[in-house]
């Protein structure tokens, strides 16, 4: 969505940034009617009302039958101009790929899991992801697709459309993904990280009134999305919410996949638990052999979760008691450990003070493994929906970020307008 930093610095402001926001907002489902915009927003009915009218008259926003209202007469029900359209998106793992089809309002339909070899590199590993998008699109009409959204797992240069420094995808640093799949698709293409893609997603369908909160991703590594005064917060370089490589004093002088040592991921991550366990002298090869031992209840790898768990506790703690966010969501495989997820519950409270966590809500994601997928799929179809708009209006607005139509110059990607939402939307339909 809109960046708040982005706009100021190209001086985007007025009808042209409301009207980014209104359009993301009929695309998310967080809102419906000309009131529920003037309600997320902040903006006078008058206001609204006319930036509706100019989309309209664009050919951006179409009114579809009306909504009865409490005390007033019914409300115009608001939808986006051409909404049969579609994006596809996937979500990138180690060694496999979550895709599927996100529809504008969130909705989310053909989920799959399909292989996917990151450590191959961009030009060996694409190719075959693209042909599984194509045919999620020839099965909804190739015609009618907007975008194509992409959740990594590393750190992304949203404004340039690559990924930097990823310190678990050998190959992939400063590849244009971005542009490959602009090329390949013909459509206007998204690319983000997944702790942020999980952020945004989540963040969807949560209620109106938690306007910050802390996404954390709980894989073979770990990442955090930061939503602030409900945007997406990216920081100065677009790193923010890295609390993987925050030094620990558990982490003594193991090495880090970052190159250095002592990183929170030597000791609470997915790998970290691999490395444990084989340690401990357990037969395991990967996270999900981890996961399965702990469902099991195996001794030895309770415990090191449970251990795994108390360290990110410490570390998020700390981000909490600065942040003071409404809510801490735990997502990532990891997230589905009880004794993990108990003992980062059980340190947020034990370190921090008692007003943070007073009201402090600490749930796993709602939309579990989707989250990224939903979030990856909203930015394609905003990112889709800033194209239209300076297409049909010669308006020159950001693209790429948020939840897909902001990025700001340079890496710095500043915050993210997402405004707060309603559970409407990201419930996956069945094909």
């Amino acid at each position: 969505m809109s960046e708040k930093s982005a706009a100021h610095r190209r001086g985007v402001t007025g009808v042209s940034s409301l009207a980014e926001r209104v359009l993301e907002l009929l695309a998310s489902g967080q809102a419906t009617t000309r009131t529920e915009l003037a309600e997320l927003l902040g903006a006078a009915p008058s206001t609204i009302s006319l930036t509706v009218g100019q989309l309209v008259a664009h050919g951006l926003v179409a009114e579809q039958g009306t909504r009865s209202s409490a005390g007033g007469r019914p409300r115009k029900v608001l939808r986006l101009g051409g909404s049969e359209g579609f994006a596809v998106a996937a979500e990138l793992g180690g060694r496999h790929a979550h895709v599927g089809v996100v529809l504008p309002g969130g909705g989310l339909t053909d989920v799959s899991t399909v292989p996917f070899a990151t450590a191959e590199g961009p030009e060996d590993a694409l190719p075959g992801l693209a042909e599984t998008l194509e045919a999620l699109a020839e099965r909804h009409g190739r015609e009618l697709l907007k975008g194509v959204g992409l959740s990594l797992p590393g750190p992304v240069d949203v404004a340039r459309g690559v990924v930097t420094l990823p310190s678990r995808m050998p190959g992939w640093n400063r590849f244009p993904v971005q542009a490959w799949l602009e090329d390949r698709f013909g459509v206007p293409a998204a690319i983000e990280n997944d702790a942020n893609c999980m952020a945004v997603g989540e963040h969807s369908v949560r209620p109106a009134e938690r306007r910050q909160s802390i996404m954390v991703k709980m894989g073979s590594a770990i990442g955090a999305g930061v939503i602030a005064d409900g945007r997406l917060y990216r920081g100065g370089t677009g790193a923010a919410g890295e609390i993987t490589h925050v030094r620990v004093e558990a982490g003594h002088d193991i090495p880090c996949s970052c190159g250095n040592t002592g990183c929170l991921e030597t000791v609470a991550s997915g790998a970290a638990l691999v490395r444990i366990l084989r340690e401990r002298g357990l037969d395991v090869a990967s996270i999900e052999d981890v996961v399965r031992l702990a469902h099991d209840a195996d001794p030895e790898a309770t415990r090191a979760v449970r251990q795994a768990g108390r360290y990110l506790g410490m570390v998020l703690a700390a981000n909490v008691n600065f942040f003071n966010p409404d809510a801490v969501y735990l997502g990532g495989i990891l997230s589905t450990l009880e004794p993990f997820v108990a003992a980062v519950r059980s340190q947020l409270y034990e370190g921090c003070h008692p007003l943070v966590t007073q009201q402090l809500v600490i749930e796993r994601a709602s939309l579990g493994a989707d989250a990224g997928l939903v979030g990856a799929g909203q930015f394609a179809l905003q990112r889709a929906l800033a194209h239209a708009l300076q297409a049909v209006t010669g308006i020159g607005i950001s693209t790429g970020a948020g939840t897909g139509t902001g990025t700001g110059t340079g890496t710095g990607t500043g915050e993210t307008t997402l405004g707060p939402v309603a559970r409407r939307g990201a419930a996956r339909t069945e094909a």
